[in-house]
Formats: structure tokens, C-alpha cells, sequence
């Protein structure tokens, strides 16, 4: 497997970006959905640490995984800075393709914004179920390929240049649907819309999908 790619100018810039989504109700999204997260947890993809402010004293112990070492850093200074409710946290390097831990390992699985930057979303989407307990959810909230030909079109002819702006980003992933074909069960889906951004990453999903008993 390729090592994971590293964008330092976008973890730099990371936070700006995305500030005025965060005010516009983005922060909302991220607190409603954390406020299911249970138990042992893990965080894919957790950059800069966003999710940090949300998680509740529910979560008994956080292991946020950032591959990206320009994201882990930030991640590690807002963690120091900011001491989540959550009775322990740790950062690891590890990509969501990767995932160094037993299987059945966590209660709680969440996924902001990073099906879209994976490089094999459909092994992520198996990882975060193989670690997961029996019963064990996945929270999610991510952008999606619209429903809309007109948009999804868009999409796929700025997957491109998007991708080079964004931290290697496509904004025309079905993932609502990879979730299904990777055989998690969907206890609940919400459309969404991504405040403040643009057009082509704007479709949203938010919800929680379960893996079921038995063999996987």
C-alpha cells in the first residue's frame, strides 16, 4: 500500500478555510452527531481537531488517527489546548485504509470529511467495520456526489482541479451507497448541505451506520 500523501500548505491553511462553514452551522452538525458517540472511540481522518469541543464524557477513551503528520501536529496542539471530556485521548498515525487494532476493538467509529480524501474508500469504509464491535456504529458526516446530473457532472469534471486545491479531496464520491455495498447497516441518513462552500462539495450526508452480528 502507497504511503499516505502529506500537504502541508493545507494543513496550513485548513482552518481558515473552513471557519466560516464552522460559524455557519457546520460546528452544529459536528456536536449533534458526536453527541451519539459512546465508549471506546476512534476518529478517522481527524486533522486539525475539529471534532475536539464535541465529544462528551460518554466517550470513556479517544484515539484520533491522522496520517497526515502536517494535520497530527495541529491535531496534537489543540489537544493539549483543549482536553476533550473524553476520560483519555491520543493521537496516532494511521490511515483509515490501515487501521493498527483487533478486530472489535471500539464501540464508536466517526468519520467528518474524510471518505472524500482517502485513497481507497471502500477498504476504509471495511476497516472501520472490522474494528468495530459487534453492534458497533459509525458516525458519520461527509459530502457526497449529488443526486442532481446537472451537479454530479460538475463534479466529475472538476474532481480534478479540486483535488489539487483541496488536500487531494473528490467531491464526487456516492459514499451513502459505499457504506451499504461494504455492508453496514443504516440506522439513520440525513441530507445535509455543506454551509458556506462551494457548489460542488455542498450535497451532504450525516447519520450512523451499524455493523450487524455474525461473520463479517
Amino acid at each position: 500500500m502507497s504511503e499516505p500523501s502529506e500537504h502541508p500548505i493545507f494543513a496550513r491553511v485548513y482552518d481558515s478555510l473552513i471557519a466560516g462553514s464552522e460559524k455557519a452551522g457546520l460546528a452544529e452538525m459536528r456536536r449533534s452527531l458526536l453527541a451519539g458517540a459512546r465508549g471506546k472511540t476512534l476518529e478517522l481522518g481527524a486533522g486539525t481537531g475539529h471534532n475536539l469541543p464535541h465529544y462528551t464524557d460518554a466517550v470513556t477513551e479517544l484515539v484520533l488517527a491522522e496520517p497526515d503528520p502536517h494535520m497530527a501536529a495541529r491535531l496534537r496542539e489543540r489537544l493539549t489546548a483543549e482536553h476533550p471530556a473524553a476520560a483519555s485521548a491520543e493521537v496516532i498515525s494511521a490511515p483509515a485504509e490501515d487501521l493498527p487494532f483487533d478486530d472489535g476493538s471500539f464501540d464508536t467509529v466517526v468519520s467528518t470529511l474524510v471518505f472524500c480524501t482517502v485513497s481507497d474508500p471502500e477498504r476504509a469504509i471495511v476497516e472501520a467495520r472490522r474494528v468495530l464491535v459487534e453492534g458497533g456504529r459509525l458516525l458519520f458526516l461527509e459530502h457526497v456526489r449529488a443526486d442532481s446530473p446537472r451537479l454530479a457532472w460538475w463534479q466529475d469534471r472538476l474532481e480534478r482541479p479540486w483535488g489539487w486545491f483541496a488536500g487531494a479531496c473528490h467531491p464526487n464520491r456516492p459514499t451513502d451507497q459505499t457504506l451499504a455495498d461494504a455492508g453496514m447497516w443504516i440506522e439513520q441518513l440525513d441530507r445535509e448541505l455543506f454551509p458556506k462552500a462551494p457548489r460542488i462539495v455542498r450535497p451532504m450526508i450525516k447519520g450512523v451506520a451499524v455493523r450487524p452480528g455474525g461473520r463479517r
